[in-house]
């Protein structure tokens, strides 16, 4: 799709219950400039490495990349293939040499030990497993992936970005997109080929503890970012050095759970499901997404690891999509046999050190015929393309020419300028703000020096942490770069502070996914205390929230004589004093991507509810 003038096979099926779609899709092109174009598919050889594997087999031997895989998969043997379909962790009981001996085709790098403190720790890592998997007798390359969900958050020292809630909350989808660029480029100089990113889910229910990985409630605002974001990740071409495999997730209805619970039942009309749910996906595909992830949830009953009238008819029917279907972690035999998974569509199925397990009962399951040899083939001939895509069989180790770049100072400045711009003003009285570089200024609260706490799950750590960590900038630290007169009060104002405004950062605990699921959507009793007692010591009060969602907040913004929402800012927190002291005449630009509660029980509101204390879309632009 090329700027903005029409619209993909996939996206038009998509939509074909739907009228409100397409100005919105238009009007997102125009934010970003739609300059790019889908994936490449003019097939070279002449940089084709030609022998592969023990056996030597000879690529140049075949004219393009079509007939190199359809020879390929005629030489592969049963156990290669659903090698191929296999996914371990690379530190979860797997060395480089089973890899080499099982012929596994790709690995994850998650939550658990790491390479090293140093990016060279990262890439030697991952190439030490590369070269084990081009010794097996075919020699095929992995596929290398991690979770860089804002930024390449599992090395400590990249950039992390707002969470994915922040970056729509900026509606600037040329900073979405080049926020995705830069991940590409950290992702790739830490050695990795692939992302499992962006997650496009729709959440409709705070309780959920995955609501920040979405964009936005929205879903044109969330067919915009992913546009954004996929052609980010993967730009003009995955050939490219600089771009890596994206893949939408989770596919589908994640977010629309009962009751927002992680992994729940999805209740919808078919109907629902075309007009609001699967338009998104449609996108990725038009954009050329390389995969798609299904989710932990089900459908009206039926889990999406094994629903193939979603996954078999509709993505890869009705939409068209030729990429590689995945599943989450251990899908291939969390929900039964592997049988019931393949043959649903899945193509790959991620196994955390149990792969010898679902490779054998998988194996079992072709010999009876329960799963056809062609869906095995089909499966492997998606995984083989996405590779030859991938540069893959041109050179297939880390990019170390990126390597000096992760974590660097140019980046941090399109994180920082996403952070200031993702800050949503939901009160602004009494002209506190812009606050005075040259007044005193008390910062209360604990996640005001934390930058585990100001970035959320997914931040080093599978579930964040409650430490800073290398190369962060703190809230805090942000503001002391501004201003000379600053007391940091972590426990709360008190009688005889000099300051006359104290800004007071609040907000949740990193939490990701199951763990994050809760009723509690409003701030801790500790964390009103905060605001309230600055309040009543007469203090101007500028209230922060930090939270991967938004919360019952009505007692706190009453109280305060400003109120910001911040989201979940990651490692910039120079980007919090920029708006707070308009630094170089900024303005607030910021536009909340949900509706906000009065109180825990009008939870879920429609984006413009009239129970809302604040409206979809609210965000005052002046101070």
């Amino acid at each position: 799709m090329g700027n903005g003038s029409r619209l993909g096979p996939a996206r038009v099926l998509a939509m074909k219950h739907t009228l409100r779609i397409l100005p919105l899709v238009v009007v997102g092109c125009a934010l970003t400039a739609c300059t790019s174009s889908p994936v490449k598919t003019e097939e070279k050889t002449a940089d084709i490495i030609c022998v592969w594997g023990e056996q030597k087999f000879n690529l140049c031997e075949y004219a393009t990349h079509d007939q190199m895989v359809a020879a390929l998969l005629a030489e592969m043997t049963l156990d290669e293939k659903i090698g191929q379909m296999t996914q371990s962790v690379w530190h979860n009981g797997v060395s480089p040499e089973i890899v080499r001996d099982f012929a596994i085709g790709a690995i994850i790098h998650t939550e658990g030990p790491v390479p090293g403190e140093a990016v060279t720790d990262w890439t030697a890592k991952f190439d030490e497993f590369q070269r084990q998997a081009m010794q097996t007798r075919l020699g095929i390359p992995l596929l290398i992936g991690v979770d860089a969900v804002h930024g390449q958050n599992t090395f400590e020292g990249a950039v992390i970005f707002p969470h994915n809630i922040g970056m729509a909350a900026t509606r600037n989808m040329g900073l979405v997109q080049r926020a995705a660029e830069i991940t590409a480029i950290e992702v790739a100089g830490t050695g990795f080929n692939w992302t499992f990113s962006p997650c496009i889910a729709m959440p409709e229910h705070e309780h959920w503890g995955r609501v920040y990985e979405g964009f936005s409630e929205d879903r044109d605002l969330t067919i915009a970012a992913t546009s954004a974001s996929v052609r980010g990740l993967q730009g003009d071409s995955l050939e490219a050095r600089s771009t890596v495999a994206a893949t939408a997730k989770h596919y589908l209805g994640d977010g629309a759970t009962q009751g927002g619970v992680e992994g729940g039942n999805a209740v919808m009309t078919d109907q629902v499901m075309r007009e609001r749910h699967l338009p998104t996906y449609a996108t990725a595909v038009d954009e050329g997404v390389a995969a798609i992830m299904v989710g932990f949830n089900s459908y009206n009953g039926v889990n999406m690891h094994q629903n193939g009238y979603l996954v078999n008819d509709v993505l890869k029917g009705e939409l068209g999509f030729e990429g590689v279907v995945l599943t989450d972690w251990n899908g291939g035999l969390r929900f039964g046999d592997p049988h019931t998974v393949i043959n649903a569509g899945i193509d790959i199925a991620m196994q955390p050190g149990n792969h010898e397990e679902f490779m054998t009962r998988l194996k079992a399951s072709v010999l009876d015929q329960t799963v056809k040899t062609e869906r095995i083939d089909d499966a492997v001939r998606r995984i083989l393309n996405l590779k030859f895509k991938l540069g893959l069989f041109t050179d297939p180790f880390a990019k170390v020419e990126f390597s000096d770049q992760v974590g660097s100072a140019e980046h941090r400045a399109v994180a920082r300028q996403a952070v200031r711009e993702s800050l949503v003003l939901l009160k602004s009285d009494n002209g506190v703000l812009p606050l005075d570089h040259s007044s005193a200024i008390a910062v209360v609260g604990e996640h005001a020096d934390n930058s585990g706490l100001q970035s959320g799950g997914w931040s080093i750590h599978w579930q964040g942490q409650t430490e800073s960590y290398r190369g962060a900038t703190t809230i805090l630290g942000g503001i002391r770069a501004v201003a000379p007169n600053v007391e940091y009060a972590p426990a709360g104002c008190y009688q005889g502070m000099t300051a006359e405004t104290a800004v007071v950062i609040v907000g949740e605990q990193p939490y990701a996914e199951f763990k994050g699921d809760t009723d509690e959507l409003y701030l801790t009793d500790a964390h009103k205390k905060l605001v309230r007692d600055c309040k009543e010591f007469g203090k101007n009060v500028v209230v922060i929230l930090v939270s991967g969602r938004v919360l019952a907040i009505a007692p706190e913004l009453e109280l305060s004589d400003a109120f910001i929402a911040a989201w979940l800012p990651g490692s910039e927190g120079a980007g919090v004093a920029d708006f707070l002291f308009a630094v170089n005449g900024f303005k607030p630009t910021g536009k909340s991507p949900y509706a906000w509660p009065v109180q825990v029980d009008d939870l879920p509101l429609t984006l413009f509810d009239e129970r809302a204390l604040f409206p979809f879309g609210f965000g005052l632009q002046e101070y």
